[in-house]
């Protein structure tokens, strides 16, 4: 199965999904700066089938068999080894597939932004809220990248434009939309409960103008992580960690430190890192 995928450093694993219809790069530029000056990590960015440049498969037919294709990639490559998973939007509903799979070696988890909630009309959702517009910006965009970028920006500035661009915009036009769109008709929630317990340090940052997925959904998962930090973020929409960078990275530092507390220190007297 060809499912593409870029490791990047080496060390502990620490898994990268991305979100519905894009591609690894909005995990990469949301993480990578945070390891600039951290070593013993080894970053897995993948492409979710139909996505990016993974291909989509006929035996993909819903999120059950997506959350599959993830889990056996995972064998190949870090087999039976523990690791941590980061997922956002979709991929954060896939990255807790993957910690009811895989109790026994997943040692860390980090929702951005995460999808709980399948069924759109089912969500709790806040009213679209823009707080900071550059217009002149806006009326110099073609109207379709205006309307992509405004219907869920809540700031709208030229750095926030250029990543949604570069990390949203582009990546979700090589996104196989016959292949996602009968997903999403044929069985975009799992037909199983992913609830599940974990015991290691957790990370859950919420928009609080998120418009797609909301917060208030996500806060429902916080008795499953005895663990856990739960952040709401003001000035916050779908795409909190271009928004609020400097809030995100402060907030993903400290969880990664609770995990090196944990995680390294036996790696370390086994020789492995």
């Amino acid at each position: 199965m060809s499912i593409y995928h870029k490791v990047i450093g080496e060390g502990y694993p620490i898994v990268m999904l991305h979100g519905w219809t894009l591609d690894h790069q909005v995990m990469l530029h949301a993480m990578e700066p945070l390891f600039e000056k951290r070593s013993g990590w080894k970053r897995i960015y993948i492409d979710l089938p139909g996505m990016g440049h993974s291909e989509s498969q006929p035996s993909i037919q819903n999120s059950d068999d997506i959350l599959e294709a993830i889990l056996r990639l995972l064998d190949e490559i870090i087999p039976g080894q523990p690791f941590v998973i980061c997922g956002n939007s979709y991929g954060g509903y896939i990255a807790r597939g993957i910690v009811r799979s895989r109790q026994d070696t997943v040692r860390g988890l980090l929702l951005m932004a995460p999808l709980t909630i399948p069924e759109f009309d089912e969500r709790v959702v806040p009213q679209q809220t823009v707080l900071k517009r550059d217009s002149n910006l806006i009326s110099h965009l073609s109207p379709e990248d205006a309307e992509g970028f405004c219907s869920m920006g809540v700031v709208q500035g030229q750095t926030e434009w250029e990543r949604f661009r570069n990390e949203i915009l582009l990546p979700s036009k090589q996104t196989n939309y016959e292949f996602v769109n009968h997903i999403r008709q044929n069985g975009y929630g799992f037909t199983f409960d992913i609830s599940s317990k974990l015991e290691s340090p957790t990370l859950i940052i919420t928009g609080r103008q998120d418009n797609v997925v909301g917060y208030h959904d996500a806060w429902r998962l916080i008795e499953d992580y005895p663990r856990a930090t739960f952040v709401v973020l003001d000035m916050a929409g779908h795409n909190l960690q271009i928004e609020q960078t400097d809030v995100f990275n402060a907030l993903v530092h400290n969880w990664l430190n609770r995990l090196e507390s944990e995680n390294f220190r036996p790696m370390e007297r086994a020789g492995i890192i």
